[in-house]
């Protein structure tokens, strides 16, 4: 039986991720060799903002509130991964935080992940930044679908970094967003 055969038998021709039957194939989780185990079947959605081909849609990889339950080690992977990608987002997060992974599968997970840059994460003091700081908004900054302004001066304590060094990670009222950090200033 080939590899796509079984994996269709085990889906029940439908996605691993988000349980659609348009237009599906197979995903390499990486890093691994192409083997059933290592392997998920997904859809073309799914499959695109995968391979980084199409922009992520945020309410898209709300099924992984479902699919990162999934018996199959591979699945639990991505999901893992994806909302690792998406822990911005307050449900992302929340997902994140009730999701187990044995330490083998953890190993697994994060060896897919993007590194984060060499370069420093820096204030618009030019001061290093490090996860968990403490940053004051040096600006006004009008929060993208959250219909509020984060008013000049707020304190956000305990900031994450990310793969991007010119942004942060951090919770201003009671939503975690992404800053930038040019716009902060360490206290």
């Amino acid at each position: 039986m080939s590899i796509q055969q079984s994996l269709l038998s085990r889906s029940n021709q439908t996605c691993e991720l988000c349980t659609s039957s348009d237009s599906l194939s197979v995903y390499d989780v990486p890093p691994a060799e192409a083997h059933a185990d290592k392997c998920i079947m997904v859809c073309a959605t799914c499959a695109a903002q995968l391979n980084g081909e199409a922009d992520i849609d945020m309410n898209h990889w709300r099924c992984l509130n479902d699919s990162m339950w999934s018996t199959v080690p591979a699945v639990q992977v991505v999901a893992w991964r994806m909302l690792k990608k998406l822990s911005s987002e307050g449900w992302a997060q929340d997902l994140l935080d009730m999701m187990y992974l044995d330490e083998e599968m953890l190993k697994w997970a994060e060896a897919g992940l993007v590194e984060h840059s060499d370069e420093p994460t820096l204030d618009c003091n030019g001061t290093i930044l490090q996860a968990g700081d403490t940053v004051t908004l040096v600006k006004d900054l009008n929060v993208k679908g959250a219909n509020f302004t984060a008013k000049r001066g707020t304190a956000v304590r305990g900031i994450g970094l990310n793969s991007n060094p010119e942004h942060i990670e951090g919770k201003i009222n009671g939503q975690r967003i992404v800053i930038i950090s040019a716009f902060t200033k360490k206290s």
